[in-house]
């Protein structure tokens, strides 16, 4: 197309997103989001989340329940080694199912439902976990379970991104971080002090509670207006909107913007389109986010955090030092939700993977040089034997491998942890937001299976200083993606990341 054909394009896209400096707009948009009432919108997100919180608890659970179950009178439940792992493993495989079901289930029953969808085989997965006669029962409770996160982490980021406006989509977008770190705090205080008094099936039974109230909550929530749009149910969609903004709001301009947004995309992704610049970049950048999130070794790290404290022999006990590291985790998420609005996207992402890189290569140089004696690494040992190691006295320069995993942590959930979330949600096309968001949890998860089934192979091959220099690397590269790949979406609605993408001007996002 010649340039002279372009331009009416152009302009009417560009009023049609409000997307350039024009004070009178600014001023009617900034007026706008301090109009809109939005406890109704907190509730639907909170309804929603009830979703990670469920997946949080679930993700840790076998952390208690494993050196109960080791112990356990009955051969039938009693795990070795070999079952233990799967027990703990087999999560993450249910998970990556649960997001490539989610690539159909997002675009043919809604946002909502199918996050209403996951309660069922979370519901079912806990009643098999309380009342498991045998292993082959634990393991299927482990794996749905597993599925119903897989399902929750791909649906709702996409729904609570759909239904929030630019003012507070970060913060929301945090939430569901801080809720899957709250649920794993509640389950580490729940398996130390409920199993004193209960057997450990109650465990399973508290992860009921959650998952119920989701649902019922959610019975009374809208479905996003963007899915609702797109399904043609135009009446719908605006009385959902209507819902979540407030009757004496100026929501009307919003849903107009938003329709037009709609009514530019066909209902499906065709092979063809895939190869539109528009719809395969922001894919590429959602997915190689979830897979270089990964790859930094958060999930390593969180799985083996006893393990790898008692082979770095930290003065504090393992079960408080990972407690504390949990404390700080939720901290970290929460200082994200407040900032992320306000310090920007990629500034908080460029933090977050410095610090995560000074805390791995510390880590890395920590082991190495240090003398066994007193960190307590021998290379040729797996971390499972370390837990063997006689008891070493007390060094204060121990404290380096607490420290340093408690600032990992703090950087990844200030920045790499939430934002990958919620950045996914955003920039994806919406015709192609259900399928890309499954396929992004997908190799999210693969990639976790992956490194936590190596991570042993490899300490026991060449030292647990190999792991973390590599994560170093990895966090490195983290840096150089988010600086040449990563667009900033602050106070951004969904329509004018869609025309950047479309049409690659840069004006379209400032």
């Amino acid at each position: 197309m010649e340039p002279s054909a372009r331009e009416p394009l152009v302009r009417k896209a560009s009023s049609s997103y409000r997307t350039f400096p024009q004070s009178a707009l600014k001023r009617l948009d900034k007026e706008y989001l301090q109009s809109l009432h939005n406890k109704r919108l907190y509730l639907a997100a909170f309804a929603a989340v009830l979703g990670n919180f469920s997946f949080g608890f679930a993700l840790v659970y076998p952390s208690p329940v494993i050196p109960t179950l080791e112990a356990h009178p009955s051969p039938a439940l009693r795990l070795d080694q070999h079952t233990a792992s799967w027990f703990g493993s087999v999560f993450t495989l249910g998970a990556a199912v649960g997001g490539l079901s989610a690539m159909l289930l997002n675009d043919r029953l809604g946002r909502k439902l199918s996050i209403m969808f996951s309660a069922l085989p979370s519901a079912v997965g806990y009643a098999l976990m309380a009342g498991a006669q045998g292993i082959g029962m634990l393991l299927l409770g482990r794996v749905l379970t597993g599925y119903a996160g897989g399902v929750t982490s791909a649906s709702i980021p996409v729904y609570i991104s759909e239904i929030s406006h630019p003012g507070v989509r970060g913060l929301l977008g945090a939430c569901p971080q801080i809720m899957a770190v709250l649920g794993s705090l509640v389950l580490y205080v729940l398996g130390k002090y409920l199993r004193l008094v209960l057997d450990w099936r109650w465990l399973a039974v508290a992860g009921e509670v959650p998952v119920l109230t989701m649902i019922v909550l959610l019975c009374f929530m809208p479905n996003s207006p963007r899915f609702l749009l797109s399904q043609g149910k135009d009446d719908e969609a605006l009385g959902s909107l209507c819902w979540l903004r407030g009757k004496d709001t100026d929501y009307a301009r919003e849903y107009e913007q938003i329709k037009d947004s709609v009514r530019k995309q066909s209902q499906r992704i065709s092979c063809a389109e895939i190869k539109d610049p528009f719809i395969y970049k922001p894919i590429l950048i959602a997915v190689g986010m979830r897979f270089l999130q990964q790859l930094s070794g958060v999930t390593c790290i969180l799985v083996y955090l006893q393990s790898i404290f008692k082979k770095t022999s930290v003065i504090l006990k393992p079960e408080y030092d990972a407690a504390l590291v949990g404390l700080v985790r939720l901290f970290s998420v929460a200082i994200a939700a407040v900032s992320m609005d306000k310090a920007g996207r990629k500034i908080l992402l460029f933090v977050s993977a410095g610090i995560m890189l000074a805390s791995s290569l510390t880590m890395g140089v920590y082991i190495h040089f240090m003398p066994a004696s007193q960190n307590g690494t021998i290379a040729n040992k797996t971390l499972e034997s370390s837990a063997n190691l006689p008891a070493e006295p007390i060094n204060y320069i121990t404290l380096i491998p607490l420290l340093a995993t408690m600032f990992f942590i703090m950087g990844y959930a200030m920045g790499w942890g939430p934002i990958t979330w919620l950045l996914m949600s955003e920039i994806l096309p919406l015709k192609a937001r259900g399928v890309a968001s499954g396929l992004c949890v997908v190799v999210s998860w693969l990639t976790a299976f992956t490194l936590t089934q190596f991570f042993l192979r490899v300490v026991e091959a060449f030292g647990l200083e190999v792991p973390f220099l590599f994560f170093a690397v990895l966090c490195a590269g983290n840096i150089l993606f988010t600086g040449c790949c990563v667009p900033e979406t602050k106070g951004r609605s969904l329509e004018q990341i869609e025309a950047f993408f479309r049409t690659g001007r840069r004006s379209f996002m400032r």
